[in-house]
């Protein structure tokens, strides 16, 4: 048996999702495209897989359909092998009438399916950050000094972080105290001397608190003795990290790579047009430790009389005569000619129409599938499937910093456009 067959990871799918809607109106958070080609799931998965520990639930409740479909399509491993990747939706049972109400209730939930896998150790992380991270740096750590918690932190500037639950360690990394976005006076009793941690005094001068990245290892017994305490705590940051500090031991990890709460629209559209910079912080190219996804067998993309500079093209796209700045162009996009993309993300399309349901719907004056000739979109995400006429103007010359068309097929948060999937914007469209 290996070293880390009794541990068994969990990645929380999140809520609604209602911070990055409308990208979550009709799939679960875990299940949004990132960088064109893979899904915010495919990330904890892919750093799963790459240290060895391949028992994996994904805990969601709302719109699972696209989510389950790709993780039954992506991750299959050998009939000789333990592994799997298994999505867990809420369910409702006679013990449990209530939908997941909180982190820590969601694993209280999926106890149940976890009996017959004989673990010791649960690895809790989250469906929407990006990083690379070796979980077997973080176990050892964990096992090393005996910890029933051991919770991974990263420095963290003063004004990132009363958007963190932060923590106190003494000198043996042992964490004594554990306050939940603090403010005020409370955020200044949390800093620490992160040098302890292995910072240069400038790093440490300009980080000075200890951020919850929002994963931990459990001793597994313990976890459950922590969730059967009281049923009405629901959350890991609120209730449970706190009550385990009292209870048992609890220890920092520290991690000082990149890593991005994409949670938000904002993150979420920053995190995947700094993936197109010279040199991105998340380095997708890295052989040595491979982000997974489904393997599609697509065309290689087709370019003719193309402008594009700083951007991600995926597979199977077809752009005639385009200009492409600073984006990120998704899978089986169609972009036609005189098109101008500045600072976008264009997720793409599931499907190629073929060139008779493209004429059918020239004849319906349907726009096809993609972007249609001299339109130009700026600071936009397109998602999936989208219809996006000739001559369009997707500016925000205004800057409107949110805004819900009638129609739905046009959102604005923090000022960045949003055209939700499957939307249709006819031509001459401006806004």
């Amino acid at each position: 048996m290996g070293q880390y067959d009794n541990v068994v990871a969990v990645i929380l799918g999140g809520g609604a999702g209602s911070r990055l809607f409308p990208l979550t109106g009709e799939r679960s958070k875990p299940a949004v495209p990132l960088a064109g080609n893979y899904r915010l799931i495919d990330v904890p998965v892919s750093n799963c897989i790459n240290s060895e520990i391949t028992q994996i639930f994904v805990l969601t409740q709302y719109n699972s359909a696209s989510l389950n479909r790709h993780i039954s399509r992506t991750y299959r491993f050998s009939s000789f092998s333990s592994g799997f990747v298994e999505v867990l939706a809420a369910e409702q049972t006679k013990d449990n009438p209530e939908w997941f109400q909180g982190t820590a209730d969601a694993v209280r939930q999926m106890l149940p399916h976890l009996r017959d896998w004989r673990v010791d150790t649960l690895l809790i992380l989250s469906g929407d950050h990006l990083y690379r991270m070796d979980y077997r740096k973080f176990l050892d750590r964990h096992f090393s000094t005996n910890a029933d918690l051991t919770v991974s932190v990263v420095p963290c500037r003063p004004d990132e972080a009363p958007e963190f639950g932060l923590l106190k360690a003494n000198e043996d990394g042992q964490i004594v105290e554990f306050k939940e976005k603090p403010k005020g006076d409370d955020l200044e009793s949390m800093r620490v001397d992160t040098t302890s941690f292995g910072l240069t005094a400038d790093e440490a001068a300009a980080r000075p608190f200890l951020a919850s990245m929002g994963i931990y290892v459990f001793n597994y017994n313990k976890l459950v003795e922590l969730l059967k305490t009281d049923s009405s705590w629901v959350d890991f940051g609120r209730e449970i990290i706190p009550a385990a500090i009292e209870k048992y031991t609890v220890q920092a990890h520290l991690f000082k790579d990149y890593w991005e709460d994409i949670g938000t629209i904002r993150a979420f559209y920053n995190a995947n047009l700094e993936l197109a910079s010279h040199l991105p912080k998340f380095n997708f190219f890295d052989a040595t430790a491979p982000i997974y996804t489904r393997s599609r067998y697509l065309p290689p993309s087709k370019l003719l009389g193309c402008d594009i500079d700083l951007s991600m093209v995926s597979e199977g796209c077809i752009l005639n005569g385009v200009k492409v700045s600073k984006s990120i162009i998704g899978l089986r996009s169609r972009i036609d000619s005189g098109a101008q993309i500045e600072e976008s993300i264009i997720m793409g399309s599931d499907i190629f129409e073929t060139i008779s349901e493209i004429r059918s719907n020239i004849d319906k004056s349907t726009p096809h599938i993609g972007i249609g000739e001299n339109t130009i979109i700026r600071r936009s995400i397109v998602d999936k499937n989208v219809r996006i006429g000739r001559n369009v103007k997707l500016l925000n010359l205004n800057n409107i910093e949110t805004y819900d068309a009638p129609d739905k097929s046009i959102y604005i948060r923090d000022g960045i456009i949003i055209v939700p999937k499957n939307a249709v914007i006819p031509d001459g469209t401006e806004i």
